[in-house]
């Protein structure tokens, strides 16, 4: 069975709308300010573990305008791994390796019982509030980095519904930015 990982740029104050120059928002490009050789290490490790990008459309349309083009150990992971966006309204996505999804709860859990690595959802902050609702969420890894926003769409959505999870891994980078892991608590 694959897990599901939500990896997300988050600031302290849980925001996580426009970190790399998105149009739109005040403070677009936040994490600019905040950049390691580790956190690029990082980040590229854990693309490299895992098997499928799982991504909303909005977030699909970002990446697949700005990784064809690029070259390099990143860039090509990103090109080649299987992706799969969730979308009603895609209808040929031409990013190569790409299907699409409009049932997130039943297609999302049918990809978790399959064998292999991990899916790995990054942005797509539509989707990440769903799978945390439907209970598909296995683990987050959180890069939190030290500034505060004030404004912005925020990783967790309101809820009355408590989520417990467990811290599993910490580390601090040079810039200050905090890569945590947390495992979601089941009951």
């Amino acid at each position: 069975m694959r897990e599901l990982i939500v990896t997300e740029f988050m600031t302290l104050d849980g925001v996580m709308e426009a970190p790399g120059g998105e149009h739109g928002h005040p403070h677009t490009g936040w994490v600019f300010d905040f950049v390691s050789k580790e956190q690029e290490e990082y980040k590229l490790q854990e693309t490299l573990d895992a098997e499928i990008q799982l991504l909303g459309r909005v977030t699909y349309e970002g990446f697949a305008e700005a990784w064809p083009p690029r070259s390099g150990v990143f860039a090509d992971r990103m090109n080649s791994m299987p992706k799969v966006v969730a979308s009603t309204t895609l209808q040929d996505p031409e990013w190569s390796n790409t299907t699409v999804i409009s049932d997130v709860q039943s297609q999302v859990a049918q990809l978790k019982e399959g064998d292999g690595g991990p899916i790995l959802v990054a942005g797509s902050r539509t989707l990440v509030h769903s799978l945390i609702e439907h209970g598909l969420v296995d683990e987050f890894h959180l890069q939190i980095f030290p500034v505060v926003l004030g404004s912005g769409g925020r990783l967790f959505p309101e809820s009355p519904d408590k989520l417990s999870l467990e811290l599993v891994e910490s580390q601090t980078f040079p810039s200050g930015v905090m890569a945590q892991t947390y495992r979601t608590k089941r009951d």
